[in-house]
């Protein structure tokens, strides 16, 4: 046997790296000075890799102690106490940024950089991020008098698209469809045109998170005309802009046959719709209908407009807790017709908000025809509904429903006909929530069969920052515009729905914090329930929407009354949860089987909510069980993805 030798460390820094002067000076009271310089940069954000050699002379490279997930895993053995193996799961979606990028980009987040490299820092620590990419190709197509047709495009981004062009079609048919992620842009779209017009027969349909924006279409267009035959159809989470849709146009005819029907969970912004429009018919068929809490903003719609007409057949019908903001509507319009034939029919509840329609008007319509005859009551709230109108002016609602709510309207030639105190209730089924998405408590039983929903992660693929970066972004509405600057003008929307949902008040007996990294995430559950602590999800996805048997069924802890921190995914350029504490629960591990073989297919985590109380009546799982606040328990699925912390069995 020969002697055993120790191992010995080697530091290698590369050229670029020099000693400073103050990096020596910062070492001397060390007895030797290798070491000192050892432990220097070991304590430092530097570039370099440790290698360990055996007596043996093999070496075999060591994880780099400076990446993101190397510093998460040190975190977590820091501050949870016990020995449980790590989840992998949660561990996968630390960072993937190596000791050099990580360097990198904490000094540019340090300088307040980042926005200068917003490509770079997207790709290296795999966020989800919009570019607005040019092409001086696209740029020139459409103009001149030839007619362009696309049968089947996607993701592009146009800047000066048929601008100034004179006569023919442009023609796209199939743009962006069935993409996961389709993200494009339109700038300064048919500007300036004449007699021109612009065909979308199928725009990103079947898509699952769309982001798209429309800045200056139509503007200064005469004549000619713009279509969307079917416009974001069966999108998973739309995220779509309009920004100074058909401004200064002259009867230049825009139509909306369907737009974002059957979406799910997104937000729609037209802003400066149809300003100074001079006999600009828009025409939307079918909007947002059999939509499920979708929020559309019209910020500027039809502002000084001349004779102009537009009409909403069918808005919002059949969603379920839509949120539509009008904030300024046909301000000072002239000879201008508004008209809602039908305006959220048998939607279920929502918040819908005009802060002012049809204000100082100039002998024009405004009729809602059918207004919000919902099964289950929202909250609707005019303000200045034609206030300050003048001449001829007429404004008539026909048909509208319970608790409507009309604080300044115009004393004259308002007629209100038709008002019923009762909500009909013939449509009252749980169409809007999932089979399976919500259960009671007693499912749970071995042997029981039931319908599991869709608990597929539909989100874009993201990773958690470093904390060190995190910390270096704002993370506010009051600083949207700083963070537009970084992640550009496109995510928007996005920004801001997270940022709002994170910023909402806790409800009763809730604790609530956003986090974007796994520290965070810690921390949070670690405050509520202690250090002894274990995260749980769904095994796999296998199940969904379709039947399947429980199998053997264990409660955590005990199956006691208990409390845990759910952890809920938001749409977010990096990976960002929702946490909240969840007091008064039972959890469960459920084994999956399959209903036909009785094989094990899935280890299902679920959570039940014995006290609703304090839970909002339109919610969806009084919707599915046909009960409310108080009155039952909620279980359901932990999705994949999610998660929740309990403490230590």
């Amino acid at each position: 046997m020969g002697e055993k030798r120790r191992p010995q460390f080697y530091l290698y820094i590369p050229p670029n790296m020099p000693l400073s002067l103050p990096q020596l000076a910062s070492s001397r009271q060390q007895n030797n000075m290798k070491t000192s310089l050892f432990f220097l940069y070991l304590l430092s954000l530097s570039y370099f890799n440790v290698v360990q050699v055996f007596g043996t002379g093999r070496s075999e490279g060591k994880e780099n102690p400076f990446t993101a997930k190397a510093s998460l895993i040190r975190y977590w053995n820091n501050h949870i106490s016990n020995n449980l193996p790590k989840p992998p799961f949660l561990i996968s979606k630390a960072s993937p940024l190596n000791a050099i990028d990580l360097a990198k980009l904490t000094q540019l987040a340090n300088h307040n950089s980042l926005s200068s490299h917003i490509e770079s820092f997207c790709s290296l620590a795999n966020l989800f991020c919009s570019f607005q990419e040019e092409s001086s190709k696209l740029d020139a197509v459409g103009k001149g008098k030839g007619d362009a047709n696309f049968a089947v495009y996607s993701s592009k981004n146009f800047k000066g698209y048929g601008s100034l062009s004179r006569g023919g079609i442009d023609s796209f048919k199939n743009y962006s469809d069935g993409l996961n992620t389709p993200n494009e842009s339109f700038k300064k779209y048919s500007r300036g045109s004449s007699a021109h017009s612009e065909d979308f027969t199928s725009y990103a349909k079947d898509a699952n998170v769309a982001i798209d924006n429309f800045t200056n279409y139509g503007s200064s267009a005469t004549g000619g005309s713009g279509g969307f035959n079917n416009y974001q159809d069966r999108v998973n989470v739309p995220n779509l802009r309009f920004t100074s849709y058909d401004s200064d146009g002259n009867k230049h005819k825009l139509s909306f046959s369907t737009y974002s029907s059957e979406t799910n969970s997104g937000s729609e912004a037209f802003i400066n719709y149809g300003k100074k429009g001079k006999a600009v018919p828009a025409e939307f068929a079918s909007y947002s209908s059999n939509a499920n809490t979708i929020g559309s903003s019209f910020a500027g719609y039809g502002v000084l407009g001349n004779s102009a007409n537009d009409s909403f057949k069918a808005y919002g019908d059949s969603g379920n807790n839509p949120r539509n903001n009008f904030k300024i509507y046909g301000l000072a319009s002239k000879l201008g017709i508004d008209n809602f034939t039908s305006y959220r029919d048998a939607a279920n509840v929502g918040v819908d908000s005009f802060q002012s329609y049809a204000r100082d008007a100039n002998s024009g319509k405004a009729n809602f025809v059918n207004y919000g005859k919902t099964f289950n009551v929202g909250n609707s709230t005019f303000k200045e509904y034609g206030k300050g109108s003048t001449g001829s002016t007429t404004i008539g609602f026909k048909m509208y429903d319970l608790a409507r709510s009309f604080l300044d309207y115009a004393k004259k030639g308002v007629t209100f006909a038709g008002y019923t105190n009762s909500s009909s209730k013939e449509t009252s089924v749980n169409r809007w929530v999932e089979p399976g998405k919500f259960f009671r408590e007693s499912v749970l039983k071995q042997g029981n069969v039931m319908v599991m929903p869709d608990i597929r992660d539909k989100m874009p693929r993201r990773s958690f920052l470093p904390r060190g970066i995190l910390s270096k972004l704002p993370f506010s509405t009051s600083h949207l515009s700083e963070l537009r600057n970084i992640f550009g003008a496109s995510m928007e929307g996005m920004l801001e729905n997270a940022l709002t949902e994170c910023e909402r008040p806790a409800s009763r007996g809730e604790t609530k914090r956003c986090v974007g990294s796994v520290e965070d995430m810690i921390d949070f559950a670690t405050s509520v329930l202690g250090l002894s602590v274990t995260v749980r999800t769904t095994e796999n996805v296998k199940g969904s929407k379709q039947e399947i048997m429980i199998g053997e069924v264990k409660g955590i802890n005990g199956g006691e009354v208990t409390k845990s921190v759910s952890c809920h995914q938001s749409l977010y350029p990096y990976l960002l949860y929702y946490c909240h504490s969840v007091p008064k629960v039972r959890g469960y591990e459920a084994e999956i089987l399959d209903v036909t073989s009785k094989s094990k297919i899935n280890h299902g985590v679920a959570i039940c909510h014995l006290d609703t109380s304090a839970w909002s009546p339109t919610h969806g799982a009084f919707l599915a069980l046909g009960s409310s606040p108080g009155q039952v328990e909620v279980c359901h699925w932990i999705f994949e993805n999610d998660m929740t912390w309990t403490i230590v069995d």
